[in-house]
């Protein structure tokens, strides 16, 4: 089985668990701070590796204190580091997880979100399976180096998560990324704003995808020709076929203590569960019963032992 390349970050994230955000100018005390491994592509490839599945991260480790964090990290999990290291100094998340356990994230870009050519000069795109990409990275000035590379080497599986901030990744770079016609993965603000922006290139003013998540996963599936994963947090995902049609994948219920890395948990094992030739049906299934065992952790994803409880088979 060739292994999945993940393009895209690893970052420390500094957890900062409170009882609400504060307003402006108020003072407030946290419960607790803590830093740890983070980041799309490395959440997205820890997946691959509970699954037991051969996979390449591709993510750049500046220097500085963040850098030598998540180099020190990566080792200890004897993870190659397959990038040379930047001049640069990495950047950090602080993660804020608010008592009801969802998230809000401040982000410090560094040499973990930017790319370089030459870099891409060390993969063997023959000798690689599916390609996973994360919108962050896209956003970067560096993000038409990515762009780039797959239009020269078109995978034949490539997934896509555009992420919240898909409005600054920037028009042009977006209709690039459509025309390699990636698997999308976005939860269902991401979809409706993802489609709104489709709907205004074609001259469509409808507000539709405003008010319908399976119609805007519709128009999605229309532009790029292929698959698109809506996720719906405690109500599971949904799935449009290339065909345009959708239907709902519910999820079982969660008692949900953090937000964070839930969707890179599901991307993870949608990619996961592609490789062992489930179909996207069972594939999202499955996602939605490792994110839903996500949330109810603190951290980014699930630990191990909790990952092998779940006793998940691939069918």
């Amino acid at each position: 089985m060739k292994p999945a390349l993940i393009i895209g970050s690893t970052v420390a994230d500094v957890t900062i668990r409170l009882p609400r955000l504060p307003h402006t100018g108020q003072d407030i005390n946290i419960s607790s701070q803590s830093m740890t491994l983070g980041g799309c592509a490395f959440n997205v490839s820890e997946m691959l590796r509970r699954f037991g599945l051969p996979y390449h991260l591709f993510s750049p480790v500046g220097s500085g204190i963040y850098g030598d964090f998540v180099r020190s990290r990566l080792r200890e999990k004897e993870i190659p580091l397959l990038i040379p290291c930047p001049e640069e100094e990495n950047g950090c998340c602080y993660c804020f997880v608010e008592s009801t356990g969802e998230r809000t994230f401040a982000a410090l870009h560094g040499a973990e979100y930017r790319f370089k050519p030459q870099w891409f000069d060390l993969l063997d795109p023959k000798e690689l399976g599916p390609v996973y990409v994360c919108g962050l990275e896209l956003e970067e000035d560096t993000g038409e180096v990515i762009l780039d590379y797959l239009e020269a080497n078109p995978p034949k599986a490539l997934y896509f998560a555009p992420g919240p901030r898909i409005g600054e990744i920037g028009q042009e770079k977006l209709e690039r990324m459509w025309n390699l016609s990636p698997v999308l993965h976005l939860n269902g603000q991401e979809a409706k704003v993802c489609a709104g922006m489709m709907a205004r290139v074609d001259g469509d003013r409808t507000d539709a995808p405003d008010e319908d998540t399976g119609h805007a996963a519709q128009i999605i599936c229309h532009r790029t020709g292929n698959h698109v994963i809506v996720t719906l947090g405690a109500n599971g995902a949904l799935v449009c076929h290339r065909s345009g049609c959708w239907r709902h994948i519910p999820s079982r219920p969660a008692r949900q203590v953090d937000a964070n890395g839930a969707g890179d948990s599901h991307a993870g094992t949608v990619i996961a569960c592609g490789m062992r030739g489930m179909s996207l049906e069972d594939s999202v299934r499955t996602a939605n019963l490792v994110a839903a065992a996500a949330v109810e952790h603190p951290g980014a994803g699930l630990p191990d032992e909790v990952f092998d409880q779940l006793k998940l088979k691939f069918k």
